[in-house]
């Protein structure tokens, strides 16, 4: 039986290692045929977290010699459902929240809503079908593309093990299909709340971020990248992330930040330039567009504010920042919000006060570890694992 209770039995034939310093051998990345194993990684242009851990999945894959694609899941869609998702996304984020938080609770459970929904995605599955045909795993990094591969590997249309990757702190129905093989998090504290709140077995694999994040940054760097952005070295500097669409209401956690006297507020506003205008003509606020440097703004700064609580969480934490939730978007803005706060891994003070008050004291220290201490592998090694026991699974034709 799988985690989520289906039997294996309706599965049909199953068809990237650790790295080179780990201490476990690595994970063969070729079958006795010398065929590299082929890994199909589903992401979607959904803001920008779901693509950056899939395109660091397959750099991580091929460094260990397999062939890795990645393919846009919104591109198996009709033309009209790219634009409701992939478009409206930020759209209703801002101006119709209370409807975006709806509809993620409505999609928690059995009903007319997730049955539309469910039912549209299945337009999909043909062109699905053509990008993972003579795979070896088939791994997802977005909720809607993990219902469509589950159902297609329940029911015998993917022969291969499939892997879901959640991106974001809190588990959600979505990202959970009963045909989906293996469960990957990448905090324990997601994989804990799934076991709890869906009994699901989730195996948390740690990050998926761009090893520039866990680099030691010195204070010579520091300085010097405090010093091109006009920050003096006695101010406190927040790092306000609101994602690649600068969602949410980001002026109120920029004017909550300033009743702190010290803080220094640097905004990444991604792609929004709306709000990059907006707030760079304010006092104590440095407005940055979309941005190559992160993990050198985040070695400079003293704390990450966020409202979502997804990829740039992540590499808050690989990066050793402190990070603060206030105001979080609807949905799983404040589903990330109450794992991580519950975790200690990011307070969520609930006003300018109580923001104030967590700021003064934040400082760089090491946090609790959100993933485990000595991981067996990371997700590439998880992946190729996979694929090597379902190759040796395989009886001889």
């Amino acid at each position: 039986m799988t985690a989520l209770g289906v039997p294996r039995s309706i599965r049909a034939r199953r068809r990237h290692g650790p790295r080179p310093d780990d201490p476990t051998p690595a994970t063969p990345t070729r079958s006795e045929t010398g065929r590299s194993p082929r890994v199909v990684v589903l992401t979607a242009r959904v803001g920008a977290g779901h693509d950056r851990a899939a395109y660091e999945l397959a750099a991580r894959l091929r460094a260990r010699g397999a062939v890795a694609e990645v393919h846009d899941y919104l591109d198996a869609l009709p033309r009209f459902g790219q634009v409701i998702i992939g478009d409206g996304y930020g759209v209703v984020v801002n101006r119709l929240p209370r409807f975006f938080d709806w509809l993620f609770h409505a999609l928690e459970h059995r009903g007319a809503v997730r049955g539309i929904i469910l039912t549209f995605l299945m337009l999909s599955e043909r062109t699905v079908r053509r990008w993972t045909r003579d795979a070896d795993i088939v791994v997802s990094t977005f909720p809607l593309s993990c219902q469509t591969l589950g159902r297609m590997r329940a029911a015998g249309q993917i022969a291969v093990p499939v892997v879901s990757y959640l991106t974001d702190p809190a588990p959600h129905r979505m990202w959970l299909h009963p045909g989906v093989d293996v469960h990957l998090s990448v905090t324990s504290a997601c994989a804990d709340a799934a076991e709890r709140d869906y009994g699901v077995a989730v195996r948390p694999a740690g990050p998926l971020v761009d090893p520039r994040f866990s680099r030691a940054h010195t204070d010579a760097d520091r300085t010097e990248t405090r010093w091109s952005l006009g920050l003096g070295d006695d101010e406190t500097v927040v790092l306000i992330s609101a994602g690649s669409l600068g969602l949410g209401d980001v002026p109120a956690l920029v004017d909550a930040t300033l009743t702190n006297p010290t803080a220094h507020v640097l905004v990444l506003c991604g792609r929004n330039a709306d709000l990059r205008e907006d707030l760079d003509a304010r006092e104590r606020v440095t407005a940055l567009g979309w941005r190559d440097d992160v993990p050198a703004l985040m070695a400079a700064s003293d704390v990450l504010l966020h409202n979502a609580g997804g990829l740039s969480v992540t590499e808050a934490l690989v990066a050793n920042l402190p990070a603060v939730t206030y105001h979080p978007i609807p949905g799983h803005g404040r589903a990330n919000a109450t794992v991580l706060a519950d975790a200690g891994l990011a307070p969520w003070p609930t006003s300018p006060e109580g923001l104030a008050a967590v700021l003064d004291g934040v400082a760089r220290t090491s946090p609790l570890s959100p993933w485990p201490a000595t991981p067996d592998g990371d997700v590439a090694a998880i992946v190729l694992e996979l694929a090597a026991e379902d190759r040796q699974a395989v009886p001889a034709a």
